[in-house]
């Protein structure tokens, strides 16, 4: 059905009738012995085609990966048994001249494309540039759309930054124009800047769970009536039936506020955002503790 994670590719009904075995890279000591059968079975030298340090740079590069190194293998046994004019036993720099490429494994539809993403996302909120950074790198090496990584620095901005550093949105935006402007090689240096930035600045989700705990009463409750003395009283008519009577102008209070219930009538006044004690969010939450509470 796929050869994917099957969380991602498959609905529920078929995983309740499945048996999931999960498939972990192996480790360079069981792909080393992998290696040594291969050469068993050509009856072939292993120093005669490779040095050492070529053979551990094939076993780091396939990452785990059987099938990758059984496939490196038939194609330098393919190019010993063809007189192709390369000189053995390789090493690195020959290895490398032959397959032009470190082959890192990414799928940007499978498992590597979400784990990296995910684990990318949560070095940042662990404010961690450098492992942010890290990854990052392995990511644009592996081929990631750079407008996906930059989409998903805009969300993590509010998510997880917030009015800790309301700066950190702007970045992430102008990072996401630099991206589509752009384009790599050169916007990986942009992906840096707002990376690093946004790994490094203060932390608050308080207006992700804002919205969240909004939401929930929102559906809980469904549309209830909006206050008349906040409705909209641009005509002669709305003012006729009530609509704006008794609202306060904020701007007369001499603090720039004045008190008043805003919510729905069957709805008591609740907190939804509670701004953190760090970053910018501290000067929030002390403006608007002295704004409500007569200046103390």
């Amino acid at each position: 059905a796929t050869t994917e994670n099957p969380s991602y590719q498959l609905n529920s009904a078929l995983m309740s009738r499945c048996r999931l075995l999960v498939f972990e890279p192996l480790e360079e000591k069981a792909l080393a012995d992998l290696l040594d059968k291969a050469f068993e079975k050509e009856a072939k030298d292993k120093r005669e085609i490779l040095d050492a340090e070529a053979e551990e740079h094939i076993l780091h590069v396939c990452h785990g990966d059987a099938r990758k190194l059984l496939n490196t293998i038939e194609e330098v046994f393919y190019f010993h048994n063809e007189d192709s004019g390369v000189e053995f036993p390789l090493n690195i720099e020959k290895l490398q001249e032959v397959f032009r490429s470190t082959g890192l494994r990414f799928d940007r539809k499978g498992d590597e494309h979400y784990d990296t993403i995910s684990v990318f996302i949560k070095s940042i909120r662990g404010s961690d540039p450098d492992a942010a950074v890290y990854y990052l790198a392995r990511m644009l090496e592996g081929g990631e759309d750079p407008l996906f990584i930059a989409r998903r620095l805009v969300i993590l901005a509010s998510e997880d930054v917030g009015n800790a550093d309301p700066n950190g949105l702007s970045v992430a935006v102008a990072c996401l124009q630099a991206v589509e402007l752009v384009g790599l090689p050169e916007a990986q240096i942009n992906l840096a800047q707002a990376v690093t930035y946004l790994a490094s600045a203060p932390k608050s989700n308080r207006s992700y769970m804002a919205i969240k705990k909004a939401l929930s009463v929102v559906k809980e409750t469904g549309p209830l009536p909006i206050p008349k003395a906040f409705r909209s009283s641009q005509t002669k008519l709305m003012k006729q039936i009530g609509h704006g009577k008794g609202y306060k102008y904020s701007h007369d209070g001499e603090k720039g506020w004045m008190p008043q219930d805003y919510f729905p009538k069957d709805l008591k006044q609740r907190s939804y955002y509670e701004p953190a004690e760090r970053g910018f969010e501290k000067r929030i939450r002390e403006y608007l503790a002295w704004m409500k509470n007569g200046g103390k």
